[in-house]
């Protein structure tokens, strides 16, 4: 049973009595109003410290919720190399036919720098070429994996531009598929641990990542293409499990890694930084330690004192006491709404130190009935809620699509 002051695991919330009367059916207005009283009220903890790295800039990012728990000059603009080929992976996944093949040509298969060493003529699953991408970073699949898929590496770029306006990745820009230093190609530590966050939904991309050594068919010679994947964090962290690594002479070392513990999985970035693998696995140590991911609302949940259930679950990262000030609010919909006709009866809102952490929207709940003066008050109440209209008038529906919800939580990361 969800409760607003209860002690389950599911929704362990202590929230004041005039904050829990003052936000249930509130209009949307008054509903984040109020929460951000109630939250300013019980005050603010301390952030966690992190460790000290040697990056010149650095994120730190739950997968789960999308939450930055960590940004060092996060948001600046600086090379990152081959880390490129994370947004490059996703875009052709997305728009590719992983069981394709493709043809490489004598642009791909001369491509300078780190090489799987394909032939001009050669053909290769899309699926295959996007393991020799990730594991050995070849730039010479990027180059072959763009055409393919773009018809051109220009009409590639293009979609690796159009991927990253989509999920919100405010500074960054793609010139390339391979990142080898090129005037207008950049990213920010934020904007990858996003990106990568993004990709991490994806099972083929979280599958071709975590690979350790990938056996290919080989046409040119009787011997099978063997990649070692050149992240050495899968071997030397516990849980680890990507994503990429890069360098070039101007971007200089670069590092994104992924790990899972007990249910939750992270990501770090670190850009230009002499000593990535112990800065990573300190970043991760610290994320695991101090942001332990917890349960809020599981699907199905049933709302105590009203004939609604929740439909999805809600997790995030909380810090030493953040669980304690969060507070939870209900929205109601008007009927007649498109959302409300297709089943739909509002949200519950999570608000932490004022701001929208997260949302998820609640339905009719055909298990159980409630009793007549139950019945009655929950009607009183709802009408009360959306007697008049919301002064918000922009808000996520719930057919919302998750790159939408992605950069909304992002919103809310930690700044640099």
């Amino acid at each position: 049973m969800l409760t607003l002051a209860g002690n389950r695991c599911a929704l362990a919330l202590r929230i004041s009595c005039l904050a829990v009367s003052a936000l249930l059916f509130a209009n949307a207005a008054c509903d984040y109003a109020y929460a951000e009283e109630a939250t300013a009220a019980l005050g603010t903890a301390k952030t966690p410290k992190p460790p000290g790295n040697q990056a010149r800039a650095a994120s730190l990012a739950d997968v789960a919720s999308g939450r930055v728990l960590f940004s060092q000059r996060g948001d600046e603009p600086m090379k990152i190399a081959s880390l490129t080929k994370i947004m490059t992976a996703i875009v052709a996944i997305e728009n590719g036919d992983m069981d394709s093949t493709l043809q490489v040509s004598a642009k791909a298969a001369g491509k300078e720098g780190s090489s799987i060493y394909l032939k001009s003529g050669e053909k290769m699953t899309l699926r295959n070429a996007l393991y020799g991408l990730m594991l050995r970073s070849g730039n010479d699949a990027a180059t072959a994996i763009a055409e393919h898929v773009g018809g051109s590496v220009e009409g590639f770029v293009y979609l690796m531009n159009k991927k990253a306006d989509e999920i919100g990745l405010a500074h960054s820009h793609f010139m390339n598929p391979h990142g080898l230093d090129e005037q207008g190609h950049y990213s920010s530590a934020n904007d990858l641990a996003k990106l990568t966050v993004y990709a991490l939904h994806n099972p083929d991309f979280k599958e071709i990542v975590k690979t350790r050594i990938k056996k290919v068919p080989n046409p040119n010679d009787p011997w099978e293409y063997e990649w070692v994947n050149k992240n050495k964090m899968l071997t030397m962290y516990e849980g680890a499990d990507g994503v990429k690594t890069g360098y070039t002479k101007q971007a200089l070392r670069t590092l994104v890694s992924s790990a899972t513990r007990d249910g939750q999985q992270l990501v770090a970035v670190t850009l230009n930084d002499r000593d990535d693998w112990a800065d990573h696995r300190n970043l991760l140590d610290f994320g695991f330690a101090r942001f332990p991911l917890a349960s809020v609302t599981k699907a199905g949940e049933p709302i105590a004192g009203y004939p609604y259930e929740v439909t999805k679950e809600f997790i995030y990262p909380f810090a030493e006491g953040e669980r304690e000030r969060l507070v939870v609010s209900m929205a109601p919909l008007r009927e007649g709404t498109a959302d409300y006709k297709l089943g739909y009866r509002g949200q519950l809102r999570f608000v932490l130190d004022g701001k929208q952490i997260g949302a998820v929207p609640f339905v009719d709940d055909p298990s159980r009935g409630l009793s007549q003066q139950e019945q009655s008050s929950s009607r009183e109440k709802h009408m009360a809620g959306i007697a008049e209209p919301s002064p918000v008038t922009t808000h996520p529906t719930f057919a919302a699509s998750f790159r939408s919800v992605l950069k909304a939580l992002f919103m809310e990361g930690g700044a640099s």
